[in-house]
């Protein structure tokens, strides 16, 4: 897989990524990160958020199309982290049940931007 970070991020984003990428200034609304596949398919991935479960660190990412839209509503989780020099690392699940809990951690980070968007609250 790549570790290439696209910046294009607005300060709220910064803020929920938690990838610390310092792109405060752009005018992009998701940071992205490029997949590459085992047979060398690429994936351009919007950052939806990295979310904690237990004291491993996931990530959330939505495959985009050429157009940059995705219209499946399809989400990959993989586990998430850092080199020593900061660079993010993404692996792949390989249990069902980290599976389970990292999709269940998932979807209550969903539940709590739904709720917090219809009260009106900023997302962060």
């Amino acid at each position: 897989m790549s570790d290439e970070l696209k910046n294009g991020c607005t300060p709220s984003d910064c803020a929920s990524c938690g990838l610390d990428c310092g792109s405060n200034s752009s005018t992009e609304s998701h940071n992205t990160i490029t997949l590459t596949l085992d047979d060398d398919t690429e994936i351009e991935c919007a950052i939806l958020t990295v979310f904690p479960v237990d004291a491993q660190e996931y990530i959330a990412l939505l495959p985009l199309d050429e157009n940059g839209q995705n219209q499946d509503g399809e989400v990959y989780l993989y586990k998430f982290s850092r080199t020593e020099k900061g660079d993010p690392v993404l692996a792949n699940i390989e249990s069902d049940d980290e599976y389970a809990k990292a999709a269940e951690a998932f979807d209550i980070v969903l539940d709590n931007a739904r709720k917090a968007e219809a009260a009106g609250a900023p997302l962060e």
